[in-house]
């Protein structure tokens, strides 16, 4: 799993899933999230608006990433 910086204190799913590099473009963010290919903490997440906040985990097609904020300091908490 990516820890994936933001700089505010939210960020929306189709936006995260491109900065994540999850996915290539906004409509493919669109499509996948549509289709219930996207799960955040677990669950499958049909908006594409949803606010994601830090410590969110955000899956697709067997990969992840974790919202972590850009000023966090990092943290190791093991492979997953």
């Amino acid at each position: 799993m990516d820890d994936v910086p933001i700089r505010d204190e939210s960020i929306r799913l189709g936006q995260f899933l491109k900065l994540a590099g999850l996915i290539d473009s906004g409509a493919d963010a669109k499509a996948v999230i549509a289709d219930g290919q996207v799960s955040v903490n677990g669950d499958i997440d049909l908006r594409r608006g949803r606010q994601l906040h830090p410590g969110d985990r955000v899956s697709i097609a067997g990969r992840s990433a974790r919202v972590v904020s850009e000023f966090a300091e990092p943290t190791n908490d093991g492979p997953r």
